[in-house]
């Protein structure tokens, strides 16, 4: 991380003249010390020598064809830090870690219109990120001009999937909900709805959820109480849903002998685990909904019972047995008094499932 004084160059992050090299790279500049650190921790120390062929003068070429083939290798180390750094800035996102993502999402932006050029809707994601993190650290103005800027592109391209078009719109319900505009929120969140459900062809999928969630935390500011507990129920149906089909995949493993071989240590495969995206997903909804829940005047014990089950689920899917078994154990508290409660399949199998890990115990 060494660094060497430099003139007449712009920093890497803000565009400002240069002061300082990076000395490993050679070809990065900053304005000063700290966005160089700030850079190194975010995303340089992974990319520095990958930069270097980049950034330096190409070789000489001695034909055309050669001169393709450098270009072909340019664009595609490009694509290749385009991605990584975009999964960068988006991990650092699901930990909810917004300073670290702002330099990753920056690159993976620079290496975007590269590639793309200025107005290309592939440019739509990294916009986003770069607006998530905004609004995260409460820089409402900043997101407020990279949803612009992510907006007018989306406008522009009538191809831009309904997928991006969700994410575009959560942002900006997101925004209008920081700046106090409830009405102009709730708008751009049915719009994320609408889009994430044509974008999946089901209401039932998890990236509907979010939609939802914000929706119903609206309506609470709003005071609108039935309306959002309404909504929280939804999200909570659709984790469930997500949850047990997952557990189902588990549980079908662990009773056929033939089958058990394959899994590993800690059990699970692609098909049934939770990525990452899920898991904080999952935590930033599911959490808020049992505050919401438990601070209920009157709380229904059926609702209650579900979000318990859905939470053992949950946790037993990132592997946090004790807290999976104490969600179990309030599932049988609530439903020991509802009338009429036939037992649960899914419970059973859920419970099978926890005890027949190694790190179990009573």
């Amino acid at each position: 991380m060494a660094l060497e004084p430099e003139g007449e160059r712009a920093g890497e992050l803000c565009l400002g003249p240069a002061t300082v090299r990076c000395a490993a790279c050679g070809v990065t500049y900053y304005c000063d010390v700290d966005h160089q650190h700030a850079d190194w921790v975010s995303i340089h120390e992974k990319i520095c020598q990958l930069l270097i062929p980049l950034r330096t003068a190409p070789p000489f070429y001695n034909s055309d064809k050669e001169r393709k083939l450098g270009q072909e290798q340019k664009r595609s180390r490009e694509i290749f830090l385009a991605g990584m750094t975009y999964d960068t800035a988006q991990n650092f996102l699901f930990e909810g870690n917004h300073e670290d993502a702002i330099p990753a999402a920056l690159h993976s932006l620079k290496f975007s219109i590269s590639i793309h050029g200025p107005n290309s809707v592939e440019l739509v994601p990294a916009y986003l990120v770069l607006a998530e993190t905004s609004l995260g650290l409460g820089h409402l103005s900043q997101g407020e001009e990279y949803l612009s800027q992510a907006h007018w592109i989306v406008l522009k391209n009538a191809h831009c999937s309904r997928d991006v078009q969700a994410k575009l719109h959560r942002n900006l319900g997101l925004l209008h909900a920081a700046k106090g505009n409830l009405d102009d929120s709730l708008y751009h969140l049915a719009n994320d709805v609408y889009f994430a459900c044509c974008a999946f062809g089901t209401t039932n999928h998890v990236a509907v959820a979010g939609g939802y969630f914000h929706m119903a935390t609206v309506f609470f500011r709003q005071n609108r109480m039935d309306v959002a507990d309404s909504l929280y129920s939804e999200v909570v149906n659709i984790w469930y849903d997500h949850f047990n089909h997952l557990i189902d995949i588990q549980y079908q493993k662990l009773i056929t002998p033939a089958e058990i071989d394959l899994l590993s240590e800690e059990g699970g495969t692609e098909e049934d685990i939770l990525d990452e995206k899920q898991q904080a997903e999952a935590t930033q909804m599911l959490n808020p909904i049992l505050e919401f829940r438990e601070q209920s005047p009157k709380p229904r014990l059926e609702k209650m019972a579900k979000l318990f089950h859905t939470l053992a689920m949950f946790y037993y899917l990132i592997h946090d047995l004790p807290k999976a078994d104490e969600f179990v154990m309030k599932v049988l508290q609530a439903t020991e008094h509802l009338p009429e409660h036939e037992p649960n399949d899914s419970l059973y199998h859920l419970v099978k499932l926890i005890k027949s890990k190694p790190a179990y115990a009573k």
